[in-house]
């Protein structure tokens, strides 16, 4: 590999993609994608299938080249020199696509072969990873008899052989059951700590919200301005929750809120409110505490990410 001269602060500037475009004859995969994933942050890739993510993934991963458009990993343009661009890059696919006949371990000392590790530091670094994704008990199995969780958590470890400082992460929680959901937070949150830049994307956008730093959306291969959509942003959907969850919540809400009844909507037992803005928000909590509503719930009924989503789609399943 070429990276050996590259300075310790090669991808200190994390990932710059500009004006990037990629087709497969006629089909337009990536149309203008620009975007920045900054060193020391997780940064989430959102939106819908099909709308260019992994062909976004790969050519920044070096495995797919653009039709136009410039990518720079730290300062490395990993299409003039993919060798180098590899040796920073930690690259997980959506599906492990590798070796099934080989277990786990063995999965890893021979990826850690291919990034030039010696024989035994492939070794001792296969054993360290395997206890970090918690696979050391199913070390010997063949990659072939791991459950879908467990082959992400070993594509997961294999991006991390080389300790690589940029991370590319397609779709890592997929499979994953909840208490390995939450370690891979902890994971993530982690490698921004430690200087690494992380881009992840998930179709759980609740769960990708409470990691990432920031967003980067994707609309039929383009990349675009969410700042447009919050500022134009009319209301939003509130959830109120009452003790005993009463068949009349809706009734009892819109008469302490002053609303007609039609302005509240009604979700299972709760009661949902459209409000503008924060601030209305507040001002509408306090007026059902005056006047004496028990609530046990008062929240936005979808996050700040999944609303921004759904505003960038013109509110497309709202």
């Amino acid at each position: 590999m070429d990276a050996a001269s590259d300075p310790p602060g090669a991808a200190a500037t994390g990932i710059v993609a500009t004006g990037l475009r990629r087709s497969f004859g006629k089909v337009e995969a990536v149309r203008d994608v620009s975007l920045h994933a900054r060193a020391g942050a997780v940064t989430g890739l959102v939106g819908p299938n099909g709308s260019g993510k992994t062909t976004l993934f790969l050519m920044l991963a070096s495995l797919l080249t653009p039709d136009a458009g410039t990518i720079r990993i730290g300062d490395v343009d990993p299409i003039e020199r993919p060798h180098a661009a590899r040796a920073l890059l930690g690259w997980m696919p959506d599906s492990l696509g590798t070796w099934g006949a080989l277990s786990a371990r063995e999965t890893l000392i021979v990826t850690g072969r291919l990034h030039d590790l010696p024989k035994d530091a492939a070794r001792a670094r296969a054993d360290e990873l395997l206890e970090l994704v918690d696979l050391t008990a199913l070390a010997k199995a063949p990659a072939r008899v791991l459950s879908r969780g467990q082959k992400q958590r070993l594509g997961l470890a294999r991006a991390l052989v080389h300790d690589p400082r940029v991370l590319l992460l397609d779709e890592p929680a997929s499979g994953l059951d909840p208490a390995a959901r939450v370690e891979l937070r902890h994971l993530l949150r982690r490698f921004a700590a430690e200087g690494r830049t992380v881009l992840v994307s998930s179709h759980v956008l609740a769960e990708l919200e409470e990691v990432i730093d920031d967003a980067v959306f994707l609309l039929e291969g383009s990349s675009v301005d969410s700042g447009a959509a919050i500022a134009a942003r009319r209301t939003r959907d509130w959830r109120i929750r009452l003790l005993g969850q009463p068949t009349d919540a809706a009734a009892s809400v819109a008469a302490a809120l002053e609303w007609p009844i039609e302005a509240v909507r009604v979700d299972r037992s709760d009661v949902l409110i459209p409000l503008a803005t924060d601030e209305d928000a507040a001002g509408a909590l306090r007026r059902l505490v005056e006047r004496g509503i028990p609530l046990t719930e008062f929240a936005p009924a979808v996050g700040d990410l999944e609303q921004t989503f759904l505003d960038l789609r013109g509110g497309e399943g709202a």
